[in-house]
């Protein structure tokens, strides 16, 4: 008899992620994802899956992490990308090298047998890779100043090795620019990637660009004599949102320039078969932060680099390619745009209306046809057409839903789609996954979708626990969250919506919260509560409140401003709209003045008029607040502001500090604190909502620092 899930089924999941298919479409390759023995991280094998239905086999053993698995154009070997060498290969004396730098390097992989063998040795390692068309090189993207040790160090100027009884070299940091480091990553000023070729037959490596900024998404021309690439080259790249397109000759390195002028914010460079053309995702940026990406087609000999060049194929669909959904089982892959083999289509990716689909446009006049139509998230997706096959797209993608994890399926045109694994079937026939039921309301002229999830049959009221994504430009959709069925095993119903300012509704609708967080989509997300409640399904005595990230801003908001509330609790929060501009991986003026149209240091009133932390002595509601001591997103100062604020004026409130993790604890995070946070949630909302109390509920006997 299936049972309810609880929060430690999360160490059960398998999670695939990075899906490609091979050439002639008979084989799928994908990373599987999984806790790790001591539940303390995670370990990444690849798995290939036939794609005629035959059982689904290990190609890797996965001690550490193997991922971005890459056929070879003939399909008999796998490149991809390991941190293996760790534990594989005897450690080298690199004094100056911990943690180590060459960690992650690629390794090939026959599929006609035999071990994976380790490519390349650059001393910082290797961040992706794409094969050449002919199978005999390959470009990956390393932040090495050298092919060796010893000539990156000293290009670095770094000394050989320190003479016996003299202190430490300096580890001051110095900084000249903002964008100097990313949430989950940690200080990225001085690890800027650069392109590299690499020789597949003697793992010969040398540079390829030299450019001031990283450069990224490699993609080469179909006759492989050119790169094209995306890359912020602008005079200040720190201080604006820009990338542009460029090719770099691979004889002759010269690089020329594909898109252009002061507004382009243009990725995801894909060559149409015949050469002449790249596509990409992209816009021009307008006045606020409102903007979809469209698809665009470029010439591919620079004779468009300028602020009016390119043809917008998408831009009377108002869809919106690598919108961001939500999930804390499903991880998104990166956006792909792949050409048909004679170049007429472009697939893709969108959302519409919570689901994730495939779409296809035409290059010609920009002919929208959609592809799959479910209620489901397709995260990930490979396709191959050309030569030695028919002309109809092979497809294979990840597809998940509100109860079922990501599996792989395989489509052969417009055939209907066929599962071709059951990753997760050991912990699906054990538990009962609750689905999500639809939901509209209407707020200001706006239709709001949302969903919800009953905690009990459905037939009376319940408590209810309004949960609110981050973003705030991004969705809520038809995908698994793990948080939603704990709080809904508990006999605590779930709603979930998409509020003004949310991704997949067009642009309009994405652009309607500017210099508006906090009221307007308050209305939009408490008129589904209302909606549950006249409807007789949720109580209204009994209503909790979370979010993270915008999320944990809108809670913060919410419970200052309205107390119908029995309990919160606000995570990865936003309390201090200045501190925001002003700390962590966003710190700058260009997104405050997209969404604000100032910044704290013009208008310091104004952010404090749209700061939570403003109305903090308003709050009546117990709240909980969580946050990650490592989280550079939304620094843990926002945390420690509001727990200030809140305890100085004697509210009831706890501060949750996680150790050693990011603003992703709740998503990639290492596992035991993710099934710990679960945990924290569910007793956090059964203490008020279940079981009627009204003070804070005891503290953990097991604890850090008691």
């Amino acid at each position: 008899m299936p049972r309810p899930p609880k929060p430690d089924d999360l160490y059960r999941l398998r999670v695939p992620i990075g899906l490609r298919l091979s050439p002639d479409g008979r084989n799928v390759v994908t990373a599987l994802k999984v806790v790790a023995p001591g539940f303390d991280g995670y370990r990444q094998a690849l798995w290939l899956v036939p794609t005629d239905g035959g059982e689904a086999r290990q190609l890797t053993l996965g001690a550490k992490n193997d991922w971005h698995a890459r056929f070879s154009p003939d399909g008999r070997t796998i490149a991809f990308l390991s941190d293996r060498r760790t534990i594989v290969e005897e450690e080298p004396i690199r004094e100056a090298m911990k943690p180590r730098e060459d960690a992650v390097q690629v390794y090939l992989l026959s599929l006609d047998g035999g071990e994976a063998r380790r490519l390349t040795d650059l001393p910082r390692g290797v961040s992706g890779l794409e094969w050449s068309p002919d199978g005999t090189r390959l470009v990956i993207a390393s932040a090495s100043h050298a092919a060796t040790v010893e000539a990156d160090r000293k290009a670095r100027g770094l000394a050989s090795s320190a003479e016996p009884g003299s202190p430490p070299p300096s580890d001051y940091r110095f900084v000249d620019r903002l964008d100097y480091m990313l949430n989950g990553h940690g200080f990225t000023y001085d690890q800027v990637d650069h392109l590299w070729l690499v020789d597949v037959a003697t793992g010969d490596t040398t540079r390829l660009t030299d450019g001031a900024t990283a450069e990224h998404e490699p993609a080469w021309s179909p006759d492989g004599t050119r790169i094209a690439f995306s890359a912020n080259r602008g005079k200040d790249p720190d201080l604006t949102f820009r990338a542009d397109l460029f090719t770099v000759d691979v004889a002759s390195r010269a690089v020329t320039a594909i898109t252009g002028g002061p507004k382009s914010v243009f990725g995801l460079p894909t060559w149409l078969p015949d050469g002449k053309s790249i596509a990409a995702l992209g816009h021009r940026i307008p006045t606020n932060a409102g903007s979809r990406n469209d698809i665009w087609v470029f010439a591919s000999d620079g004779s468009e680099a300028n602020g009016d060049g390119g043809r917008n194929l998408s831009a009377a669909h108002d869809l919106m390619p690598a919108s961001a959904m939500n999930s804390d089982v499903t991880i998104g892959d990166a956006t792909r745009l792949i050409p048909s083999g004679d170049g007429a289509w472009l697939t893709f990716t969108a959302p519409i209306q919570g689901s994730y689909e495939l779409f296809r446009i035409a290059t010609k006049d920009g002919a929208l046809e959609r592809i799959t139509d479910d209620h489901h998230y397709i995260s990930g997706w490979d396709g191959v057409t050309g030569e030695g096959i028919d002309g109809r797209l092979r497809v294979a993608y990840l597809r998940s839903t509100p109860t079922d994890p990501p599996d792989v399926y395989w489509m052969y045109g417009r055939s209907t789609p066929r599962r071709l694994t059951e990753f997760n079937k050991t912990v699906l026939d054990d538990i009962e996954l609750r689905p999500a039921q639809e939901r509209h309301v209407t707020v200001d002229g706006r239709d709001i979708q949302g969903w919800f999830i009953p905690g009990g049959d459905g037939k009376k009221a319940r408590p209810l626990v309004l949960e609110i994504h981050g973003g705030p430009h991004t969705l809520y959709g038809w995908s698994p969250v793990w948080e939603f069925q704990v709080l809904a095993a508990a006999g605590i119903g779930v709603y979930y919506s998409n509020p003004r300012g949310s991704e997949g509704y067009g642009e309009a609708f994405n652009e309607a919260n500017h210099r508006d967080w906090g009221p307007g989509p308050t209305r939009d997300v408490l008129a589904g509560v209302e909606a549950l409640v006249k409807d007789g399904l949720a109580d209204p005595d009994r209503l909790g409140v979370t979010g993270g990230s915008y999320g944990g801003y809108l809670t913060n908001w919410i419970v200052a401003h309205d107390h119908r509330f029995r309990a919160a609790m606000t995570c990865r929060c936003v309390a201090d709209m200045g501190m925001l501009f002003l700390t962590g991986d966003i710190s700058g003026g260009e997104w405050a003045t997209l969404e604000f149209e100032t910044t704290p240091w013009q208008d310091p009133a104004y952010f404090r008029e749209i700061s939570p932390l403003t109305y903090a002595d308003r709050i009546k509601t117990p709240l909980l607040i969580q946050h990650s001591e490592k989280d550079i997103r939304t620094t843990v100062g926002q945390a420690e502001a509001q727990f200030t604020v809140m305890r100085s004026l004697k509210k009831s409130v706890r501060l949750m500090r996680v150790p050693d993790e990011t603003h992703e604890l709740t998503r990639s995070g290492t596992p035991f604190r993710r099934v710990e946070n679960l945990e924290i949630v569910q007793s956090w909302f059964r203490h008020f909502l279940i079981d009627g109390k009204r003070g804070l509920p005891p503290l953990p006997k097991v604890r850090a620092g008691r």
